[in-house]
């Protein structure tokens, strides 16, 4: 009775621990495809993630089959991750040995695909022969015996593992800091539990009866359990491969996708397949489960809320709190172009509903230009009519402007204007004049009681605020690009320099600032074409440039002409020294911009013009719009480097 009741629990213990495996590698699987699929090593991690889901998935199927030739068809079809596994194994080892900067010259790369021909043979031997695996057992538990070619598999099976882990123990062994030597040591042992759990113990067992049934399901469940904890464990070292992201988000965003998926996916499993079978006075068990199982999964979710945030203060942001504190912050109070808009309008809303008016607007001003920001109520006036007002003019009559509408006991700044009341929404940076809330008339003169006076400087003060905060998070946003964009170029050189491959990194960086070099051409090259108009113009990537922002002061805010500045001051810069020709060489790239979109002639005629076929035209043309490209950049870098 002992004897079997120990089956039944492990038989149990054991669909717990495949379909957990299940949820584990599937789950390591997405987050590796989500968050590396470009990269080497997490490709060929996704390989072996994916053999071992094919033979835990295939477990599953089978111990809710009943059908004899269905649980054949299903272990059979479990070779598609058994044989390929060790190939993958070697592969995967073979990529972060190369991490470390030991390239293959070519005899480890052959080495991939031969083992990778051989999986493939094995497993169509499994699936249309005997000579592999052949004559199905269901007791003491559902197995195929080993065919006459089974050893030879074994031998590929033991090489294929015994290269890989020198591989890795090669790999080991140059990394020469002690965060790299730890990491590559978890994935020398987390790798050998996958082969531990998908080799085919039970063939090996070919008389096996049912007094042998408690050691099998024994060592199936020892086995099990350790794939899911090592796959779990490895999934730590394999995150730092692919995403080029701090190491701090890294370890942020895998513990909660740890938590968040397989920990919540195992729990669920764990009340639908036991609940079922406890027994409650009064309550259908099988009608209790759906409640249960969707109170454990709100139960994990409000749980993991409060729990991440001290885990990452224990686990990750360990040295650096304050800061990471500050960060997490700063996404919370920034505002959005939809915020501040929602903000607006409740503003106005609530001045409308206050001095029982049907109408009111805020626009924001940048030197002559007025653009709408928000408005509320049917009648408002046309952006012509505000342009022509000039606002910016209107109130210089109030000769201590500036300072008004920023203190308490400040009068407020009521004009008449048209059908509207208008007050001036100045900075709290100094009382620059930033915009104005306009509201419908009820009077020809303003006439607002001394209690109204009260709520509504508090109203259009927070108007102000709102305008105010989107200018200064305009210029904060215009300093980060290019912290950012360092940052970015440091993350993306990190991974080699995680694992001492500094070549590697180089040649990340380079590549890196040359597609970086390229984009630009781009937003450049359609800038061009718009020269005398047009969207691309006023591409935002453009607009966002220090040179532009200092030459819209001088073009009077229009943002075409400061555009059209710099990109003229750069064609200018490439005009040669020597007297001016149509055909000599040095005159070629600053003849192209010039006729063609500063000039705005065609194609063919620029071609005629300078002695060259299109085909020729157009390359050089190419290249000519590269080097404008590359002389923004330049500007733009230095007059960062003065600014720093």
């Amino acid at each position: 009775m002992t004897h079997e009741l120990f089956i039944l629990l492990s038989r149990q213990l054991n669909e717990v621990l495949t379909a957990a495996t299940v949820i584990v590698a599937v789950s390591m699987l997405l987050y590796n495809l989500s968050h590396g699929p470009r990269d080497r090593v997490t490709r060929a991690s996704s390989v072996l993630l994916g053999c071992v889901s094919a033979i835990y998935v295939g477990d599953v199927l089978i111990a809710i089959s009943r059908a004899p030739q269905t649980i054949e068809t299903l272990l059979r079809l479990e070779w598609l991750g058994i044989a390929f596994a060790p190939a993958a194994l070697f592969h995967l080892s073979d990529e972060l040995l190369a991490t470390t900067g030991l390239r293959s010259r070519g005899r480890r790369r052959r080495a991939v695909r031969l083992l990778y021909t051989y999986a493939a043979l094995f497993f169509v031997l499994a699936t249309t022969t005997d000579l592999l695996v052949r004559d199905l057992m269901l007791e003491p538990l559902e197995m195929m015996q080993a065919g006459d070619l089974f050893p030879l598999f074994v031998l590929y099976f033991v090489v294929a593992s015994v290269f890989a882990f020198n591989n890795v123990l090669r790999a080991r062994r140059r990394c020469l800091t002690r965060a790299t030597y730890r990491r590559m040591t978890y994935l020398l042992f987390a790798l050998i539990t996958p082969m531990a759990g998908v080799f085919p113990f039970s063939l090996l067992f070919p008389n096996a009866k049912a007094a042998d049934a408690a050691l099998l399901w024994l060592l199936i469940n020892v086995g099990n359990l350790g794939i899911v904890l090592m796959l779990a464990f490895m999934a730590y070292p394999l995150a730092f491969f692919g995403p080029r992201k701090p190491d701090r988000m890294i370890k942020a965003e895998l513990l909660s996708f740890m938590l968040r998926g397989p920990i919540t996916g195992i729990a669920v499993l764990v009340v639908i397949l036991y609940v079922p079978r406890l027994s409650v006075v009064g309550i259908p068990s099988n009608a209790l489960m759906p409640f249960v199982a969707v109170a454990t999964v709100m139960g994990l979710q409000w749980l993991f809320t409060l729990l991440i945030p001290i885990l990452e203060q224990k686990l990750i942001y360990t040295d650096d709190q304050e800061q990471a504190r500050q960060l997490q912050a700063l996404s919370q109070h920034l505002l959005t172009r939809d915020d501040a808009k929602q903000l607006l309008e409740a503003t106005l809303a609530a001045i409308c509903d206050y001095l029982r008016v049907p109408s009111a607007f805020v626009v924001s001003l940048n030197g002559e230009r007025v653009a709408f920001e928000q408005q509320v109520g049917s009648l408002q006036p046309t952006l012509e009519s505000l342009e022509a007002a000039r606002l910016g003019g209107l109130f210089e009559a109030n000769g201590n402007g500036a300072a008004n509408g920023t203190r308490a006991e400040a009068p407020i700044e009521l004009v008449a204007w048209q059908s509207f009341w208008l007050i001036p929404l100045r900075s709290a940076r100094g009382g620059r004049l930033i915009g104005v809330l306009g509201i419908w008339a009820r009077n020809t003169t303003p006439n607002l009681q001394k209690e109204e006076e009260t709520v509504f400087r508090v109203l259009y003060q927070r108007a102000a605020r709102v305008l105010d905060d989107q200018r200064l998070q305009a210029e904060l946003f215009a300093r980060l690009e290019d912290i950012i964009e360092v940052s970015a170029s440091v993350g993306i050189s990190s991974e080699g320099v995680r694992y001492g491959n500094a070549a590697e990194a180089a040649r990340l960086t380079e590549q890196t600032a040359a597609e970086t070099l390229s984009e630009f051409s781009e937003v450049v090259w359609g800038a061009l074409r718009d020269y005398w108009g047009g969207a691309r113009l006023t591409d935002s990537r453009l607009l966002r440039l220090q040179q532009v922002q200092a030459a819209l002061s001088e073009q009077g805010g229009d943002a075409a002409k400061a555009v059209r500045a710099v990109l003229n001051s750069a064609i200018e810069s490439l005009k040669p020294q020597s007297a001016y020709s149509l055909t000599a060489a040095e005159w070629t790239l600053y003849n192209i911009l010039d006729l063609r979109f500063v000039k705005g002639q065609k194609v063919r005629d620029v071609a005629r013009k300078l002695a060259m076929s299109d085909a020729d035209f157009y390359r050089k043309q190419r290249i000519a719009v590269e080097r404008l490209a590359q002389i923004v950049l330049e500007r733009e870098k230095q007059l960062n480097a003065e600014r720093i």
